[in-house]
């Protein structure tokens, strides 16, 4: 099958356009991958607009933390939507090709959204601490956005200075990072170092500061007197944690294993949970865990019951 892999940026022997690899040679495998990952995206996107919507229509949601979790609701919708219609097209169509310029602008918007959302995530972490070990000074004010925005430009400018002189064919389902690094030319050491540091201080010091959140409050709810506050402070935290566990959980294992122990299939399936899974999970997480979230659903779907 003829991808195009002889389409060149000027003279030069660097690719102009890429293809993502076919899933599978049987049409009702790939029928069956897109049939999943429409059901997921449709249920994400219904899922985390309705609880957006929620929040900021009902004023009683008017808190920090319900601000954070409308903002994260929005981070899902975009880091999402910046590689699944594409992944979609890919799956059903032989329009599989994508040009390195597309390519690059959704790397950049799938990087500002996940670092966002790492940050978003730590910040609610540290918004749990407040309430919980300082009520009496619980008001929080965080950037959101502008490191992602940075670390996304800068990391795709440095991948695709790079020379790509083919194979063009990207064995992945959107423009990731390691798949478009494995198909640069020459010795790629010092962009994969660059990539693997970016992880470490995007990924890891979020997740520091999470754990030490989570490490204060513990501390805090255990010498609570009372068995209720316990119990009411551990589940104000439950949903979040559960929702750093996936995220975080499938991030680490893709971005900071090492290079040798990366395998196609594994790397599609991590991106299949961390794209798809873990979007349509948060807000069923959230929405589940939490009665005042159910309580607004109802009052903005016009339901007695939910």
């Amino acid at each position: 099958m003829n991808l195009n892999c002889s389409l060149w940026q000027d003279n030069s022997m660097s690719v102009k356009h890429f293809a993502f690899v076919k899933f599978s040679e049987v049409t009702e495998q790939c029928f069956l991958l897109f049939t999943l990952i429409l059901l997921m995206f449709l249920a994400s996107l219904t899922g985390n607009a309705l609880i957006a919507l929620a929040i900021w229509t009902n004023p009683a949601l008017h808190t920090p933390m319900y601000f954070f979790l409308a903002n994260l609701s929005l981070l899902e919708i975009g880091y999402t939507c910046s590689v699944i219609p594409k992944m979609l097209q890919s799956l059903v169509s032989e329009a599989r090709g994508i040009s390195r310029e597309g390519c690059a602008t959704q790397m950049f918007f799938f990087t500002l959204f996940a670092i966002s959302e790492c940050c978003l995530l730590a910040a609610m972490a540290f918004d749990r601490y407040m309430a919980i070990c300082s009520p009496l000074h619980y008001a929080t004010r965080m950037s959101r956005g502008v490191l992602g925005c940075i670390v996304g430009l800068g990391q795709t400018n440095y991948i695709f200075s790079l020379d790509f002189c083919g194979p063009c064919e990207i064995d992945h389902f959107f423009c990731d990072l390691p798949p478009i690094l494995a198909l640069a030319c020459g010795d790629t050491s010092h962009n994969e170092a660059a990539v693997f540091v970016v992880a470490i201080l995007c990924i890891s010091s979020p997740f520091l500061l999470i754990i030490a959140s989570y490490g204060r409050i513990l501390a805090a709810v255990l010498i609570m007197p009372s068995p209720e506050g316990r119990r009411k402070s551990l589940s104000t935290c439950s949903s979040h944690l559960l929702v750093v566990t996936l995220f975080y959980g499938s991030g680490s294992v893709t971005y900071l294993r090492p290079k040798s122990s990366h395998s196609p299939g594994v790397d599609k399936l991590l991106a299949l949970f961390y794209t798809v899974v873990t979007s349509m999970l948060n807000p069923i997480i959230y929405s589940l865990r939490n009665k005042e979230v159910k309580t607004a659903l109802r009052r903005t779907l016009g339901k007695k019951k939910f």
